[in-house]
């Protein structure tokens, strides 16, 4: 139809601000996509591990048999719990020697393996964790910017209408560059709220199934001291 506008004439016809606008717009989705393709990938890869590390776990004899086969496995945040807590338990072993080992524990308890099964956790969830913030950033900034870009694509439009010679016709295709920047600026912030959201929620529950397993390994390790 004659009538219709083509989006895309529009578009290039903008004004630089606009422009500017829409080109960070874009980039910032391309970046946050590429954020989203690698978390998934972590957060699949880290699941998998986990539940590997923990198979490994329960089948072996010991805590010796335990090290000695997660040595040859890949980083997992069960696999940081596990060496932070055992080289934490080898120190006061080799510090106190076997016969003072079981006495050091029922006198202090076991805050010093707790402590490293901690340390472990921050560490693993440091690199869950990486990158989320900006995820978020892009989020909550794109829409503003979007708005940004949709403002000063009016006021350029009604700037015409201000000395009585302009018509609708005339500004209708500003206001349209104009509202596309919101537009941008939505499609940018809608799939990183999402995915924000989805990947906080499957960092939350490896954080649950890794406190199980700090109170599963602390069980074990209390009962090979006492």
């Amino acid at each position: 139809m004659s009538g219709e506008m083509d989006i895309v004439k529009i578009l290039l016809d903008s004004g630089y601000v606009v422009k500017g606008v829409l080109i960070l717009l874009i980039l910032a989705s391309v970046f946050s996509w590429a954020i989203v393709f690698m978390k998934k990938k972590l957060l699949d890869q880290t699941e998998n591990l986990n539940q590997e590390f923990l198979n490994m776990f329960r089948s072996a004899g010991s805590l010796k048999a335990a090290a000695d086969e997660a040595k040859h496995m890949p980083f997992s945040p069960f696999k940081a719990v596990f060496d932070e807590a055992y080289n934490e338990f080898l120190h006061f072993r080799n510090s106190v020697g076997d016969d003072q080992l079981k006495h050091h524990f029922e006198t202090f308890g076991f805050s010093s393996i707790e402590r490293a099964m901690k340390k472990g956790a921050n560490r693993a969830n440091q690199k869950l964790e990486e990158k989320l913030s900006t995820l978020a950033s892009i989020a909550s900034v794109s829409p503003f910017v979007g708005l940004f870009g949709t403002v000063w694509g009016i006021i350029n439009s009604f700037t015409g209408l201000a000395g009585g010679g302009a018509t609708l016709d005339a500004v209708a295709p500003g206001i349209a560059e104009a509202l596309v920047a919101t537009a941008v600026g939505l499609a940018a912030a809608i799939p990183a709220v999402w995915y924000f959201n989805a990947f906080n929620s499957r960092v939350g529950s490896v954080n649950t199934e890794l406190e199980s397993f700090e109170l599963e390994l602390l069980n074990n390790i209390e009962r090979v001291v006492i």
